[in-house]
């Protein structure tokens, strides 16, 4: 086996089109500028269509590029390291997106010797590429069209050295929130599985462990890992995690009022607590069922009623095919789940679709026998979106095409185009503020503010002071850490367990984070994450430069996304989550604050009128 000292450097650059490839060298300098993962993708993508206008890019067309990113950690064997990024021109927001998927393809594709692929043109036929040491080889996926993610991964007969990235019949049929699969796990949101399938492209398999890695500072390596290690295992976030996976949020929410119910109408039903993590634990007898190298370990798969060993659902999909459809039997959302994931589609999108649906459908805006606590039609339903079939074909676009279409916008709970996830704003501004400026649309880990605000209780919730500052802050750590590819759970424990957020009583925390944000920021020790990237590529970066390299690619992506239409106007919340305060909750009703704190975001940022940073600016920080 050979040795790669650091990284490769070397992404496949294929052409579906005409069936040809060739090798794309990644310059040191963009691997420093740009760390790996999202922010190379990103910066490849923008290097592509230079001086030519993004906006002119169709999503589903044969110009846009479908990018699989690895990252510099995938293969250290670092906590949380197995992940990679797909990157692409969403179909169903128009813009850039990135998702983020801790499968088995990235290790392969890694350990055959490529940091990525990026995938152009479209083909004639289904095909399904095959990826070794030695390059790509073309083959014909027609037999395999129309299977499942799981079922067509059994036809490939992969061996213990492959990995593969396949997309289901959402994917085929274009459905604007189709996803990818690897494993069992899913690069889910903003439609990356529709843009595979416009290619005509049903599988990427790579055939790996021929190249093994070694880190240019070793010695910094292991004992980055240890402290790393040592954090995470010891973090009450994370350990909770470990016991419940991701649905201890459930109860959370129901007791702090971020729980989605009827369609985000209300924040609160007793019977919430029936589809909690710990109860699911208990009735489903639960074990660990994670990504590799995971030290969180939020995975968790256990034994249903009908004898059927599946998958956990996330606390999103729970709650959005939960207390969000008035359903509070989390059997059936254990099996809707199987189904979604079976057709390749994101669980969060498809429940705020159908959520929205249900409501259109009461106040008579449209013809559905979807309603809130019926649920014999929820599978059939499902099925008809992969194959935009009936009102599945109306469905498959998604609430923000939907509502344009028929009324009912104040109710469509997206942002951007992509359906908000399972936690409503008005329980915590500074998250809404985090739906409403992210370059991806409403998605909750854009700077997942609602962990600092409800989960650890650093700042108050209902307060706009120090929020802007925030979310800009945890944009930029996301932004390098989606890049290095760790998983973004790990960085709860790397970021409270050294001894000053640990120790420091909460009062003080409270007032240092909103009145002296940065003073609080400085406090913090983020450190393990830039001397991963030092200590596997030899290239030194403190912890400050790590957060810059956030920021580069968080204004590029930015930038890109006004060449493609995005506007000031774009950085909002529904108009549930402004104007509708009272909620069936025992708690505080607020409103979201929101255009106070998009204000207060831009001049943190130094946006101009366009929202974003000027042309100027943004070759001033890519130059830094």
């Amino acid at each position: 086996m050979q040795i790669i000292k650091g990284t490769s450097n070397k992404y496949l650059d294929i052409n579906l089109s005409d069936q040809s490839w060739s090798v794309y060298e990644i310059s040191e300098m963009d691997l420093k500028a740009y760390i790996g993962g999202k922010g190379l993708a990103l910066k490849i993508y923008y290097d592509r269509f230079a001086g030519r206008q993004l906006g002119d890019v169709d999503p589903l067309g044969a110009d846009n590029l479908l990018i699989f990113s690895m990252g510099v950690m995938l293969s250290t064997g670092a906590p949380c390291s197995a992940r990679f990024e797909v990157v692409t021109r969403s179909p169903l927001t128009g813009l850039m997106v990135g998702s983020s998927c801790g499968g088995p393809f990235g290790e392969a594709c890694k350990t055959a010797g490529w940091d990525g692929v990026i995938i152009s043109g479209q083909a004639a036929l289904p095909l399904t590429l095959r990826i070794d040491r030695d390059g790509v080889s073309f083959e014909s996926a027609e037999e395999l069209w129309g299977q499942g993610t799981h079922e067509v991964q059994e036809s490939l007969n992969l061996s213990p050295k492959e990995g593969a990235a396949v997309i289901g019949p959402a994917g085929e049929n274009k459905v604007l929130y189709a996803n990818i699969c690897s494993g069992h796990r899913f690069a889910g949101r903003g439609g990356v599985g529709a843009v595979m399938g416009s290619k005509n492209l049903k599988a990427v398999v790579a055939r790996g462990k021929e190249y093994r890695y070694e880190a240019a500072d070793p010695e910094r390596l292991k004992a980055t890992v240890k402290k790393a290690r040592k954090y995470i295992l010891r973090n009450k976030m994370s350990n909770d995690y470990r016991l419940y996976g991701t649905n201890i949020n459930v109860k959370l929410g129901m007791e702090r009022g971020f729980a989605p119910v009827h369609n985000f109408r209300d924040r609160y039903h007793p019977d919430i607590v029936r589809n909690s993590g710990e109860v699911m634990a208990e009735k489903y007898r639960t074990r660990h069922s994670t990504c590799r190298h995971c030290t969180v370990l939020c995975g968790h798969k256990g034994t249903y009623p009908d004898g059927r060993m599946r998958q956990i659902p996330e606390y999103e999909t729970m709650g959005m095919f939960g207390s969000n459809i008035d359903n509070y039997d989390p059997d059936l959302v254990g099996q809707w789940n199987d189904v979604m994931n079976e057709l390749g589609m994101d669980t969060i999108s498809a429940g705020g679709t159908i959520a929205w649906a249900m409501e259109a459908g009461e106040q008579g805006l449209r013809d559905t026998e979807l309603k809130f606590g019926r649920f014999d039609n929820i599978e059939s339903i499902l099925r008809d979106i992969a194959c935009r079939k009936g009102e599945g074909e109306d469905l498959a676009r998604g609430s923000r095409n939907l509502s344009r279409k028929y009324g009912g916008e104040d109710f469509a709970i997206q942002v951007k185009g992509i359906e908000v996830a399972a936690y409503d704003p008005r329980s915590s501004w500074g998250h809404g503020l985090g739906y409403a400026v992210h370059n991806k649309g409403g998605c909750h880990l854009g700077s997942y503010l609602i962990a600092m605000e409800q989960h650890l209780g650093y700042m108050p919730p209902h307060v706009t002071l120090g929020k802007a500052s925030w979310v800009a802050f945890m944009e930029d750590m996301y932004s390098g850490v989606n890049s290095l590819q760790v998983c973004l759970f790990s960085v709860f424990g790397i970021m409270t367990e050294p001894v000053i957020p640990k120790y420091l009583p909460a009062f003080l925390l409270k007032i240092a984070t909103i009145s002296m944000p940065k003073v609080a920021m400085a406090l913090m020790d983020w450190s393990i994450l830039n001397k991963y990237f030092w200590s596997v590529t030899g290239i030194k970066m403190g912890k400050w430069g790590f957060i810059k390299a956030g920021e580069r690619i968080n204004k590029l992506e930015r930038w890109m996304n006004i060449q493609m239409g995005q506007t000031p106007a774009d950085d909002t919340l529904p108009g549930r989550f402004t104007g509708e305060k009272e909620t069936a909750f025992k708690g505080k009703n607020t409103v979201v604050p929101i255009e106070k704190m998009v204000r207060q975001y831009y001049r943190v940022r130094g946006y101009d009128a366009s929202g974003g940073p000027s042309e100027g600016d943004l070759k001033k920080l890519m130059r830094s």
